[in-house]
Formats: structure tokens, sequence, C-alpha cells
């Protein structure tokens, strides 16, 4: 995976006198990286594992209760949706829904709810979306950043500029 401009893409790369095979994507820490950083493989990745995931709680679980399917689906699917999202969160539409999707299906799990419109079924389950989710994580993320929440050793030096934060505000 090649991230820099004057890269030699040409060079060969060998291990024991075997030649290594060049590739397009990186996985780091379980998250799968492209040259355009869109990051469609590494969420299609996490749809399937999810997928997978739902297919383990149907066969044991016949009957769930909306308690019962909520503790669930926070620790064996929402889990795979949002590790590292923070890194990989998706900015194509594509991706967003396809990622939504995959909790609308999850919710129709629940017997009861099946037949409700999605956003009703969130509202019993009291679930928000994915995407409100990780919209509220960057904002969290970008708070803590502002309000120099974080220990000064780790964190990078950030130069604030508040008069062009709120002269933004200023001119609406």
């Amino acid at each position: 995976m090649f991230y820099e401009r004057n890269i030699d893409h040409g060079y060969k790369y060998s291990l024991h006198s075997a030649e290594l095979e060049n590739t397009p994507t990186i996985k780091d820490l379980s998250v799968i990286f492209d040259p355009e950083l869109s990051f469609s493989q590494h969420c299609k990745e996490k749809i399937n594992k999810v997928y997978a995931m739902f297919e383990i709680i149907k066969k044991n679980f016949i009957y769930l209760s909306e308690e019962a399917f909520v503790l669930l689906y926070k620790t064996l699917v929402r889990s795979h949706l949002e590790y590292a999202n923070s890194v990989w969160n998706p900015y194509r539409m594509g991706l967003i829904k396809a990622l939504e999707k995959v909790q609308m299906r999850a919710t129709k799990l629940v017997m009861k709810l099946k037949h409700i419109k999605y956003k009703k079924r969130l509202e019993r389950l009291k679930l928000p979306t994915l995407r409100y989710r990780r919209t509220r994580g960057d904002m969290i993320e970008v708070y803590k950043i502002l309000t120099e929440s974080y220990c000064k050793s780790v964190n990078l030096e950030l130069e604030l500029h508040y008069s062009a934060l709120y002269s933004c505000y200023l001119d609406h």
C-alpha cells in the first residue's frame, strides 16, 4: 500500500529470496486501509462479519424479547460496526446506507417489531441510528480537544484560533 507521492511502485520486495506481492490495501488493528481512504472494503468486511453474528443469534435465540435483543445487539453486533470508527467513519452515502441497513435488518430479529417501521423500532428499542452515534462520537472528540481534556504529554499541540472560529458564527 502506498500513501506517499514519490514512491517507485516498480520496486520488488522479497523475503528469503521469495518475491512478495504488492497489495493495494493494508490491515492495521483490524482496519482495512485502501489507497483512496474510502474504507469500502473495511465496511464490507464488517457487514459480512455482522451478518454472521445474525446467524448465530437466530440459531440460538428463537424468541427475543426487546431487552434481550438490545443486550445481544450491543455486545455482538454494534461492537463490530463501531470498532475504530473514528478512523474509518464513512463519508460516502452508499456506505452510510449500507451500514444503517445492517441495523435496520438487526432490529427485525425481534418478532414483535418486525412489521413496524424502522424509526419506530429504534424508538421502542431506545437505539439511535448508527450515523447519529458516529456524529455524536466525533462531536465528543472535538469537545475534548477544544477543552483540552486530553493529557498534555499525549495530546498533539493544536493551535486554536478562536477569532476565526467565532467569526464564522457572527457572519451568519
